[in-house]
């Protein structure tokens, strides 16, 4: 690399170091925080989820003490208001994107400036001799030809083209986009050594960040789901109705919003099919990225400025839409899967009593245990059912005694 792309390369490195390192990380924790107040109300303490127990003295409390949980660190809701938590981690994810695409931008523009120079002489090379090429080459000239396409270089049109880069910034931002969202067509990747080592970096820190990024999202999702809920709940509507309703309205508007306009968009400006554009939308936003289908590459045509930027802005957000769906499902799976071994293991018992009962019936009645021949105790009177066994056993002993006395009598006489 030249000494401005190594001075480009270290500093977008130190940057997606720093960022993680002197940013306040506290700023992504979901923890709830919880208040106590003493009796007299005057003063009250808040803690976060991280708690020791301690027992302070406070003013106003004479020889007593109270047990308060003292957080361990600084309480997070003193620093940051749920709004400016979301508003600063917008901020930081797009100035993430933003600066990712500028290092990209830098240094892979000239290396695919110079690859388009050498692609475009080929061609003209090749035009000029066609008809006396031998086998070997024609062979290596398909050779070549084939890695230009696969690098995302295609040699077709005239030489203005040249100057059309794949890696503009509105490119740049996309392919920043598809790598912290692992999403990854390979049409478009960094082919010098410093855009290679960056872009491991780039998705070392990137990748969590998405996550986070897009669990906010997917919370803010949800929210309106619930306010619907409860919107539907003061009309007097009954739970259950409540539930099929918002699930149906989160399907609905999300199949609507991030499947069935974006391929109408997409049909419109690629030229593709609506089927081809529902194609694509789905395995873009559920991370599959084939590559067999992407925007903003077919050299034949026109494309508005910043064409790929909002692309890539519809996929983080259909994202966190399809990441609450794809959750959804599993939930709904798993609960039906515990219900179905529920009810395999109620009929499995029922059919194992069975079993048991019909044997019992073909049994000899001398097999049958004497217990299971008697009536079952009625009501819990076992105090009753024993006294009743113990006079019949007592009764038993006497009539055995008097037998033996009068044969003992007869012996006599």
């Amino acid at each position: 690399m030249q000494p401005r792309e190594w001075k480009v390369f270290f500093w977008g490195v130190w940057f997606v170091c720093g960022l993680f390192t002197n940013f306040p990380m506290n700023v992504f924790d979901n923890s709830l925080f919880l208040s106590a107040q003493d009796p007299s109300g005057n003063r009250s303490w808040e803690s976060s989820s991280c708690l020791v127990e301690a027992s302070q003295e406070r003013e106003g409390f004479t020889n007593r003490h109270l047990s308060l949980p003292v957080p361990c660190c600084v309480p997070l809701k003193a620093m940051f208001s749920g709004k400016l938590q979301t508003g600063l981690l917008v901020t930081c994810y797009f100035v993430y994107l933003l600066v990712g695409a500028a290092v990209f931008q830098a240094l892979e523009r000239t290396a695919e400036k110079q690859e388009k120079i050498a692609a475009a002489q080929m061609k003209e090379t090749f035009l000029q001799s066609f008809t006396h090429l031998t086998v070997a080459e024609m062979e290596q000239f398909m050779k070549n030809l084939t890695e230009a396409i696969q690098n995302g270089v295609y040699p077709v049109g005239n030489q203005s083209q040249i100057e059309d880069s794949n890696w503009d910034f509105s490119n740049s931002f996309f392919f920043a986009g598809t790598v912290i969202s692992t999403i990854g067509y390979g049409t478009l990747r960094p082919k010098t050594a410093g855009g290679q080592i960056f872009c491991v970096f780039f998705a070392l820190f990137g990748i969590p960040l998405n996550i986070v990024f897009l669990h906010r999202v997917g919370k803010m999702l949800s929210l309106l789901c619930k306010k619907l809920g409860k919107f539907l709940y003061e009309k007097g509507m009954r739970k259950k109705k409540i539930k099929f309703l918002t699930l149906l309205f989160f399907l609905a508007t999300g199949i609507l919003v991030f499947l069935c306009l974006p391929s109408l968009f997409f049909q419109i400006t690629e030229g593709w099919s609506y089927s081809e554009g529902i194609y694509f939308a789905f395995i873009t936003l559920s991370t599959i990225g084939f590559g067999d289908y992407v925007v903003g590459k077919k050299p034949d045509r026109n494309y508005f400025s910043y064409y790929r930027t909002l692309v890539a802005i519809w996929i983080l957000f259909g994202l966190a839409w399809i990441a609450l769906l794809f959750n959804l499902l599993t939930t709904v799976l798993e609960d039906t899967e515990k219900i179905i071994v529920k009810d395999l293991h109620q009929i499995g018992k029922v059919s194992k009593d069975n079993e048991a009962s019909q044997q019992r019936r073909c049994w000899p009645a001398q097999f049958i245990p004497e217990e299971e021949l008697l009536p079952p105790p009625a009501g819990g009177d076992t105090q009753e059912m024993e006294s009743l066994a113990a006079d019949s056993e007592h009764t038993k002993d006497e009539d055995v005694f008097s037998h033996s006395k009068t044969i003992a009598m007869t012996y006599e006489n």
